[in-house]
């Protein structure tokens, strides 16, 4: 009976390591994804009312995280009260020619978004989506209010929860990017 026993108890070992072995891995998730390096974030913005009125925003790191600190360049101030469409460019500025990132994140759009959010009283809105409809943030629009300075941050979220609640925070997923901007308005 003793033997018995045991040959059963060897069984249920057995294929409690068959069936261990053969589960699947797969979340759902792209492991191989390769993190690519951001070494400049350009948010260019056109006034719609008058096209030579170009505010860009400029964040430049080439040595990446924990080197020497990035540096920023905005080119002038918004306009009072005026509206303007955005685009924001991601750039790997260490390759010869500059690889741009951001069509890497157009071809993955349903796995990243971009966040906007500000201290200057700017109302920022997505305007392109991905396949499934859910914003991506690439082009922007953004209206301005009365003058004043503030901030503006950018961040962009790999593997978001999409839809969202519109926030970096509520999105989840890994932070690829972020930047925040000092910026007038006059």
């Amino acid at each position: 009976m003793k033997l018995n026993t045991i040959k059963l108890l060897a069984v249920f070992f057995m294929s409690g390591l068959a069936f261990t072995s053969c589960s699947s891995d797969d979340d759902g998730h792209n492991h191989d994804h390769e993190e690519e390096l951001i070494t400049t974030v350009i948010y260019q913005l056109t006034n719609n009312a008058d096209a030579g009125d170009v505010v860009t925003l400029t964040f430049t790191d080439l040595d990446g995280e924990g080197g020497t600190d990035g540096t920023y360049d905005i080119s002038g101030p918004f306009t009072a009260n005026a509206n303007y469409a955005g685009t924001i460019q991601l750039l790997n500025a260490t390759e010869n020619p500059a690889d741009d990132i951001t069509l890497e994140v157009e071809e993955e759009a349903d796995e990243h978004e971009f966040f906007y959010t500000n201290t200057a009283g700017l109302t920022i809105t997505k305007t392109d989506v991905d396949v499934n409809n859910n914003p991506v943030g690439i082009e922007t629009t953004l209206a301005t209010g009365a003058a004043g300075t503030g901030s503006i941050t950018v961040v962009l979220k790999h593997e978001p929860t999409k839809p969202n609640d519109g926030t970096a925070a509520g999105a989840g997923g890994s932070t690829d990017v972020e930047v925040t901007y000092a910026i007038s308005v006059q």
